[in-house]
């Protein structure tokens, strides 16, 4: 047996069920329990290295194992001949699909709460001041004096209002984040379930590029609540506050699971070889899960990670050597996928 099944054997030793469950608690509570080593400005530079792998093995973990198996499915007979059915591609095509727009639709849901509170601006302008003849000297500077004494208390309270506004848009993006956060971590727990109840193979593959995508994820979210005037003690329990979401979604992918394999079982026993499934093909919805989740992290590697990754300083020097790092760092994290996929333990 080699080193690699050895080690899977190990992390994960259960059935289906009980590995998904061990799965999501390692991709929950380790990648949190690093917070606590991490520095609240932890440097932009090395936090995108971070994210560059973590993209690596999470495109790698969609295009190496999860895509693959929603239309192959796992074999391990070399010589199994797969029947190609255009109406079943058609359907994980479409599974794909959703997952990728659910997440643009919240990301875009977040945008507009966010930017309707956030961005707001005070264009009150200052009352045009009527000139009176003054009747007397003195009695005119007093005015002077008293109205800059009065425009500058107006600018004071304007600046505290503005403040105050700024902050509290800050606190809100804050809470949206941790929103979206559970949301990210739903789809975390979903993959999970549906992976390991496709094969071990899967399962596990999916539960490194996951745990590894965690690390910079949970940095990022915790230095953005730091920011936003969290503690240090408030923001690591907000971080684990959002993996009940994980849990939550490993729970819902494995009854959904649990519910097709009981459909299954129950028609084998009945006698029933020729089952439909939705529209007439032989998908049932849990066949759907891993097209969910494999779109769903198409869009988090793609739209929500990368565009991070494109940003530079200015600095060409600089930013070369952070780019060619980057290259690497996001290469190094497809390969380990590849190495996995190339070495998968049997299903």
């Amino acid at each position: 047996m080699s080193f690699q099944a050895t080690a899977f054997a190990f992390l994960f030793p259960g059935n289906a069920m009980t590995n998904s469950i061990l799965a999501t608690a390692y991709i929950s509570i380790f990648p949190n329990l690093l917070l606590y080593f991490v520095p609240p400005d932890i440097n932009t530079g090395s936090l995108n290295v971070l994210v560059s792998f973590a993209v690596g093995g999470l495109l790698g973990d969609v295009f190496l194992h999860l895509l693959p198996h929603a239309f192959l499915g796992e074999h391990t007979d070399e010589n199994a001949v797969v029947v190609i059915d255009n109406q079943k591609n058609v359907l994980i095509g479409l599974g794909i699909f959703v997952g990728l727009f659910f997440f643009f639709f919240m990301d875009k849901m977040m945008r507009v709460f966010n930017g309707g509170s956030g961005h707001s601006h005070d264009h009150q302008h200052a009352e045009e001041k009527q000139h009176v003849e003054p009747t007397a000297t003195s009695t005119a500077v007093k005015e002077k004096q008293a109205e800059s004494v009065h425009q500058r208390n107006k600018q004071v309270v304007e600046q505290i209002k503005t403040e105050v506004k700024r902050q509290e848009g800050i606190k809100l993006s804050a809470y949206l984040n941790l929103l979206a956060d559970f949301t990210h971590n739903m789809t975390d727990g979903l993959a999970m379930a549906a992976s390991f109840y496709a094969s071990p193979a899967v399962g596990a593959t999916t539960a490194v590029a996951v745990f590894f995508h965690e690390i910079p994820h949970e940095v990022g979210d915790y230095a953005i609540l730091i920011q936003s005037g969290f503690s240090k003690q408030k923001a690591m329990m907000a971080q684990f506050t959002t993996a009940i979401g994980a849990f939550l979604g490993t729970i819902i992918g494995i009854m959904i699971e649990e519910s097709s394999l009981s459909n299954k079982d129950a028609d084998e026993k009945a006698g029933i070889t020729d089952v439909v499934g939705l529209m007439g093909t032989d998908l049932r919805w849990g066949d759907l899960v891993i097209p969910f989740a494999a779109g769903g992290f198409m869009y988090i590697a793609t739209v929500g990670v990368i565009p991070e990754l494109l940003e530079v300083t200015g600095n060409i020097k600089k930013d070369r050597k952070q780019a060619i790092t980057e290259f690497f760092a996001m290469f190094v994290g497809l390969g380990l996928m590849l190495f996995i996929a190339w070495n998968d333990i049997p299903a």
